[in-house]
């Protein structure tokens, strides 16, 4: 559609998509090889290799993004944008009710399994549903008389594509390097731990993703 119809926002809108279709295969790998058990190689189990497949993730929307956002800005600069059709529009506003259930959905599951590599999927659709609500205005804009206003929601969607890219990578870091988890929670467990029969004092108490 976005070929079809000329609009840059939607062709960028739909590499994005495109890569989200190499991100979930990666997930389900890690899915994969999480489940195993733990051994002697690896006696904390392979949880970790989660937050290795939501780098990739990342990874991939930070390059993606660099790209899209490099072709627009030329196109930019150099004045050769147009109008699309108000085809575009269709596909975006398909798209933006499409992704929004698909994150809903996936939030649901990776919370509900404690899965960062699904967590981080979920947002990647969730970044998809907001990408093509700004490229349907982008769209409708260029068609009512403003044409530029395509390619300005192209390089909108590449900032976006971007920073989430470069938030699921730092989530990832934090998690591999084995951040303190929430101070709340340590004090729940020193709750627990003072309340149970025969525990006189805690000498100390840390926690870890």
């Amino acid at each position: 559609l976005g070929l079809m119809s000329g609009s840059v926002a939607l062709v960028a809108d739909s590499l994005h998509s495109g890569a989200d279709v190499v991100a979930s295969g990666v997930t389900q790998l890690s899915l994969r090889i999480s489940n195993k058990p733990a051994d002697e190689r690896y006696p904390f189990g392979y949880g970790n290799i989660q937050y290795i497949s939501s780098s990739i993730v990342g990874s991939l929307l930070l390059i993606g993004a660099s790209f899209l956002m490099y072709g627009s800005v030329m196109k930019l600069i150099s004045g050769t944008y147009e109008a699309p059709s108000i085809f575009a529009a269709v596909g975006a506003s398909v798209t933006v009710i499409v992704n929004e259930l698909m994150y809903r959905y996936q939030i649901c599951v990776g919370n509900e399994n404690n899965s960062p590599a699904i967590i981080a999927n979920a947002w990647d659709n969730r970044s998809d549903a907001i990408s093509s609500a700004a490229v349907m205005v982008g769209v409708i804009a260029s068609v009512i008389g403003f044409p530029i206003a395509d390619t300005i929601a192209a390089i909108g969607v590449s900032a976006l594509v971007g920073h989430i890219g470069l938030e699921l990578i730092g989530t990832s870091i934090r998690g591999l390097m084995d951040s303190s988890v929430d101070m709340g929670l340590v004090q729940t467990a020193w709750q627990v731990s003072m309340d149970t029969p025969m525990v006189h004092s805690i000498y100390f108490l840390r926690g870890r993703h």
